[in-house]
């Protein structure tokens, strides 16, 4: 599946430490587009149906030795058909030998050749995981990202209703900041978002009345992090006596985000309540949800009371009134 973004072979050769065999030219100007990737070995043995030459192709022990089998005829017409379709690079792993077929065809068709001493299935599996993340689709939020006891949490409202304020006492607490202002939100699998700050605002945070700080110059490393899995959402906004807000937090309210439903918590801002606080303590009780206990269904439980959320929020109101 092709993506709307490239990441360039130069960054995936240094991310890997992969040697390069063979480089037609610069490895900044050539791309990968796509975060599958192949084993060619149904190609190799002439099958060439649904061969997509925008993946990285790996060559294993099993595909090299598989080539040992066939007449040489038959191995110099499968590295042809491999390399005459121009991938965007060919990957031999585990250190292996380099066929000098297919050491000539890659300067015949101009396809980067490289190498590396990892397993095939290992290698695999981190470059996917690599290209998965840099060429997932993305939006911008406005918002601040931190990591709070572990829970990435997005906390978004309106401009000025103090969020990178919250940001800067929960850094203060021991927790760490991944982006003010602007949120890039990345959707890396079908139910993974991962939030990053763009490159030219990153550690940066804006206080009203301070102007611009660097976290990360002030805090000290330990307070940032680069990214981080989205695990809720905390929305901020200004206290309206008219609302009626959740008191119970028997189930889970969710907000979606590019297709993937977010856990989101309400929390309304007055004078006097330490946002912070409360943070870390909805990112405490979000996980233990997700590891599956509710504190208001036990409390309920240990109240003989029903579990149907409008029935206990006017039981327990009765049973605070008493």
């Amino acid at each position: 599946m092709a993506s709307n973004y490239s990441v360039s072979l130069e960054r995936i050769i240094k991310e890997f430490s992969f040697e390069i065999l063979h480089m037609p030219k610069e490895t900044s100007d050539l791309f990968v587009t796509t975060p599958e990737v192949n084993r060619p070995g149904l190609l190799l043995a002439g099958r060439d149906d649904y061969f997509d030459p925008a993946r990285v192709q790996l060559l294993g022990l099993s595909e090299l030795e598989f080539l040992k089998t066939l007449s040489p005829e038959q191995q110099i017409a499968g590295l042809k058909r491999l390399t005459e379709r121009s991938p965007s690079a060919i990957l031999i792993t585990r250190n292996l030998a380099c066929p000098d077929a297919l050491a000539e065809f890659v300067k015949i068709y101009g396809v980067p050749l490289l190498r590396t001493e990892e397993s095939t299935s290992g290698c695999m599996a981190a470059l996917i995981n690599f290209l998965g993340t840099e060429l997932a689709d993305r939006i911008t939020r406005h918002g601040v990202l931190v990591e709070v006891y572990g829970e990435g949490v997005l906390i978004v409202g309106d401009s000025g209703v103090g969020k990178s304020e919250t940001a800067i006492e929960l850094i203060k607490r021991g927790h760490r900041l991944i982006a003010d202002d602007a949120v890039e939100i990345r959707r890396v699998s079908a139910k993974t978002l991962v939030g990053s700050a763009p490159d030219n605002i990153r550690h940066f945070i804006e206080l009203r009345g301070i102007g611009v700080i660097n976290a990360r110059r002030i805090f000290g490393m330990g307070a940032v992090k680069l990214t981080e899995k989205i695990n809720m959402v905390i929305q901020l906004e200004p206290w309206d006596s008219n609302k009626v807000y959740d008191r119970m937090g028997l189930d889970n309210e969710y907000i979606s985000i590019m297709g993937v439903k977010v856990p989101v918590t309400v929390v309304p801002v007055k004078p006097g309540r330490n946002l912070a606080v409360i943070i870390e303590v909805a990112a405490m009780n979000n996980r233990q949800k997700k590891m599956g206990y509710n504190a208001a269904r036990e409390l309920l439980h240990q109240l003989g009371m029903n579990e149907d959320e409008e029935t206990a929020e006017a039981e327990l109101e009765i049973w605070q009134n008493y």
